[in-house]
């Protein structure tokens, strides 16, 4: 079983197009999209929810109104600025709260709590506890091209490289479980933890870039986080077209820093048309955009033989 992550420095570049294209072209293989935080594979895959599960991320602090004594000495430490005194900002129904003991007590935001358990173990009574906090969903589905795992993160909500994990995680058991070739993967874009999450034990790493500025410096970050980890790094060039100088200074970088251009795909508006009618590009059409893709793909079983 061989893990394929499809990443970008950035977003926009086009890695989900070319990630929905090899789900279309690999055989016998499970898909995983582990960007989490706006995910969109869905849009040209069309998943079918089998099992639906909540993701818990990091607990956050709940203070039992009941015990409160309104000390305040929990608002003091938190950094976080996370406490907040009901009676001095806000009115008890703008809180959503009903028990009208609020009106002196303290209240633990949670999109601003981080979890560090400070408050909790400087309350003198000890009427601050951790509890589970509900951060998104994980979902297996099916669709026409074979399983696919994905997730939601919740609003403003952290630990996506947890999510990540879990994910990858479940994908690879059914991999194994359904004996499946191959695992592709829908990373993130930039070099933070849900990319390290995504990009940690694959075989392959495939970068996607476009011709700009922008595109070659992201690029470079994502090459040097990939070498750090020690795994195999790929590029493609999407819209190389659009600017061929720039195109050719990535091209330069890349033979000089000893990474594979495994092809440059030109601009062609009928990728925007396939996206518009939520199809994969190989699905959608058969023409040199295609063609390019599949012999990138080609490439690709090669290498992981």
């Amino acid at each position: 079983m061989k893990q394929i992550v499809i990443i970008s420095g950035k977003g926009g570049t086009g890695k989900t197009v070319i990630t929905g294209a090899f789900a279309a072209l690999a055989e016998n293989k499970v898909m995983v999209d582990c960007d989490v935080d706006a995910a969109d594979l869905h849009l040209l895959l069309h998943p079918e929810i089998k099992e639906k599960f909540e993701f818990k991320g990091m607990p956050k602090g709940v203070i039992d109104q009941d015990r409160c004594t309104g000390c305040g000495e929990c608002a003091k430490v938190c950094r976080y600025d996370a406490i907040i005194n009901i009676d001095a900002r806000y009115k008890i129904q703008d809180a959503g709260y009903k028990n009208s003991k609020l009106n002196s007590h303290f209240y633990i935001e949670p999109i601003s709590c981080e979890g560090c358990r400070v408050c909790m173990f400087t309350c003198p009574i000890e009427a601050i506890s951790m509890e589970d906090n509900i951060a998104g969903e994980w979902y297996i589905s099916k669709t026409k091209y074979g399983s696919m795992v994905h997730a939601k993160l919740g609003i403003a909500e952290e630990n996506s490289g947890k999510l990540v994990a879990k994910i990858r995680q479940e994908a690879r058991t059914i991999a194994e479980k359904e004996n499946r070739d191959y695992i592709i993967i829908d990373g993130p874009p930039g070099i933070g933890c849900p990319v390290i999450a995504s990009i940690t034990g694959v075989d392959i790493v495939l970068i996607v870039t476009e011709p700009t500025l922008s595109g070659q410096h992201d690029m470079e970050r994502v090459i040097d986080l990939t070498r750090h980890f020690g795994v195999k790094t790929y590029v493609i060039i999407n819209k190389y077209d659009l600017n061929i100088d720039m195109a050719e200074k990535i091209e330069e970088y890349c033979k000089k820093n000893n990474i594979h251009l495994l092809g440059k795909i030109p601009y062609d508006p009928i990728i925007t048309e396939s996206i518009v009618n939520r199809k994969t590009i190989i699905e959608y059409s058969d023409g040199k955009i295609a063609m390019e893709i599949r012999n990138i793909w080609e490439i690709i079983k090669n290498e992981i033989r």
